[in-house]
């Protein structure tokens, strides 16, 4: 009776909602949307496309391409253009780069309409007896940043196949041969996956099917190196200047280390070969980006030539070469897609990312490519970052996997607030408090280790696609160490908490705390970024000229009025400047007045107090267990 009422009443309520619409207005029904394009099936496509490229043209840095593709059939088809690329998560092909398409059979153009609903498929209408298309089109890249990631300077270029090719509708991409060929400025060389003969300057790769050819990039230059790590892995380095490439043998055998050290962990290989494409530039875009057989990793200047200054971005490579077991090999089941227009779902990332991202510190330190010491150190800044993070009250870790979907990684104004792509290090921590409780509830004979060979290291050589689910991580765990695994997952993924989950480091024999004075990492890392961080300090980051470059929700510097966008012009009555600042906040905290400061945003000045009374703080880990910890043990080289 009861629900039988409140549907009555809603009823009405319905009907009353629907009366008050003024009579005359016009009310109209959705058009039906009718999807045209065949979905893909999993078998061959006849024939084998060729793909042609000019990347000569790097004074307007644009890209000409011609495809030649095989026919089906006659009558009406459909040609995609990739739309959801792996390892970035989310429908981030650049479509708006694409210009001047045209399609030809036997010499006449074929006209082509973009599809209403999908603005990544082009239908035509193939007359009868065609053998061949031919398309052809431009891929007019970023001639600056505010474009999109810059892929082509006068000295390198990244080339991604996805933004140069098309391919049918109706097949999975595995099952679609292709043939690339690719000719590069006078003088230049070129680095990737694909095997290739070479001819001067043009580059003939090997035939392959169109899902391995979008996961094999290319960086090529004019000033390059290619190092041996292994029988199976190089390194290939490209640079804005020839002095980058000055690399010495120490820094070599640390990243011979890591590949070492990688497949002792893991305990298989799943490639062929496997190429670490790094460029070393400030002129082309920045990039880090897994593939199954290579990686894109993109680093400033002094990447070997200031190795001493402190880590810089060495976390790069071992991040993405896990990504060869985890995220390529293993991959979550509702993220793997037979084709480039299937939206994937992000819902396992913080194992695809959350456990890469574990696994990138854990094997830096293991190789050695990174001090023990500078490891500990970025570990703490992760653990407080995300402890000082009040968006874990509202919303859940899980959550934030559908973040490359929902922002797009665009830049935020409040990511304290809003989180962001969260699954990488808070993932990393739930990881962390994992290997604790193996440890400990093994008496010390299981770790997170045994996970890894478990669950990455089957099928050795096997470089295809072996998906999993949540049950399946359960499950392995629950196999090396019985515990109720899926509820403790389940908690950390969907629980609004107010500190992060640092148990990880306190059953693995270490804590997380404070000090007047920064790491070296983190000093570091202040001068790579060229901001000072006031995080744990009042609540605020500061770039150069005084520009504030991000505020901790609820924080004093929120709760002063800080924005991003908010310039610090004076600092108790004196000029900006970092040390003026800091030596302003330390004093803060022995005569208990807050700091004033003068601030612009935009033409507005204003006077604002900021009430923090804690003194400078930095975060760092200090050993509470005696000898060899946990903690230690998992750093320790294998």
């Amino acid at each position: 009776m009861f629900r039988i009422v409140i549907a009555g009443a809603l009823l009405a309520s319905t009907a009353a909602v629907v009366a008050q619409v003024p009579a005359g207005n016009s009310t109209p029904q959705p058009a039906a949307i009718v999807d045209t394009i065949p979905a893909p099936v999993d078998q061959p496509y006849p024939g084998t496309i060729a793909l042609k490229v000019d990347a000569t043209d790097i004074g307007r840095r644009i890209f000409r391409v011609t495809q030649t593709i095989p026919v089906a059939k006659a009558g009406p088809t459909v040609l995609l253009y990739p739309a959801w690329l792996p390892g970035k998560h989310g429908p981030r092909g650049e479509i708006e780069k694409l210009a001047g398409l045209v399609f030809k059979a036997d010499g006449k153009v074929i006209p082509w309409t973009r599809d209403t609903v999908d603005v990544f498929a082009f239908h035509l209408d193939v007359p009868q007896g065609t053998k061949t298309i031919e398309a052809s089109f431009q891929f007019i890249s970023a001639t600056k940043p505010d474009q999109g990631r810059v892929v082509m300077t006068p000295d390198m270029l990244s080339l991604q196949p996805n933004s140069v090719s098309l391919y049918p509708a109706g097949y999975f991409t595995r099952q679609i041969p292709i043939q690339m060929t690719v000719t590069y400025p006078e003088g230049w060389t070129a680095a990737g996956a694909v095997p290739a003969k070479v001819n001067g300057s043009t580059y003939v790769y090997q035939t392959t099917d169109y899902d391995t050819l979008v996961d094999s990039p290319i960086l090529a230059g004019r000033y390059g190196k290619t190092w041996p790590l292994s029988n199976r892995v190089k390194l290939a380095v490209y640079a804005d200047t020839p002095g980058e490439l000055a690399a010495t043998p120490a820094q070599i055998d640390a990243h011979k280390r890591l590949v070492d050290q990688a497949v002792k962990t893991f305990g298989a290989q799943h490639y062929d070969n496997y190429t670490f494409l790094l460029s070393i530039t400030d002129n082309l875009g920045s990039i880090g980006l897994e593939h199954h057989r290579s990686s894109e990793n993109g680093v400033t200047p002094g990447y070997f030539t200031k190795w001493n200054d402190g880590p810089g971005r060495r976390n790069l490579l071992p991040h993405e070469f896990t990504h060869s077991w985890n995220g390529k090999f293993r991959r979550g089941a509702d993220s793997w897609t037979p084709d480039f227009r299937m939206p994937t779902r992000n819902s396992l990332l913080w194992v695809y990312e959350g456990q890469t991202q574990f696994w990138g510190y854990v094997l830096q330190a293991r190789s050695a490519l990174v001090s023990k010491q500078d490891t500990l150190d970025q570990l703490a800044a992760i653990a407080a970052l995300y402890d000082s993070q009040p968006a874990r009250q509202w919303r859940p870790l899980i959550d934030t996997t559908n973040d490359p979907v929902i922002s797009a990684r665009r830049p935020k104004g409040w990511s304290s607030w809003q989180r962001s792509e969260d699954y990488y290090n808070e993932g990393l921590l739930v990881w962390l408090e994992v290997d604790s409780m193996l440890r400990q509830l093994s008496g010390g004979k299981k770790s997170i280790d045994d996970f890894a060979k478990a669950f990455f290291g089957v099928r050795d050589g096997d470089w295809g696609v072996l998906t999993y689910t949540f049950d399946d991580v359960v499950a392995t765990l629950d196999k090396i160490q019985p515990h109720d695994w899926r509820g403790l997952l389940t908690q950390r993924l969907t629980e609004n908490a107010k500190g992060a989950p640092l148990s990880g480091f306190e059953r693995n024999g270490y804590r997380l705390v404070y000090a007047a004075e920064p790491t070296a990492s983190f000093r570091a890392n202040e001068k790579t970024r060229k901001h000072t961080d006031l995080t744990y300090s009042g609540g605020f980051v500061v770039g150069q000229g005084g520009d504030v470059t991000g505020v901790t929700w609820g924080s004093p510097a929120f709760d002063a009025g800080l924005t991003i966008g908010t310039t610090i012009v004076s600092v108790n009555g004196q000029s900006y400047s970092d040390d003026r600042l800091k030596a302003a906040i330390t004093a803060a905290k022995d005569n208990q007045q807050p700091v004033q400061l003068w601030v612009k945003n935009g033409d507005t000045y204003r006077q604002v107090a900021l009430d923090w009374r804690g003194g400078l703080r930095y975060p760092r880990l200090e050993k509470t267990g005696a000898g060899e910890t946990g903690l230690d043990r998992l750093l320790a080289p294998r």
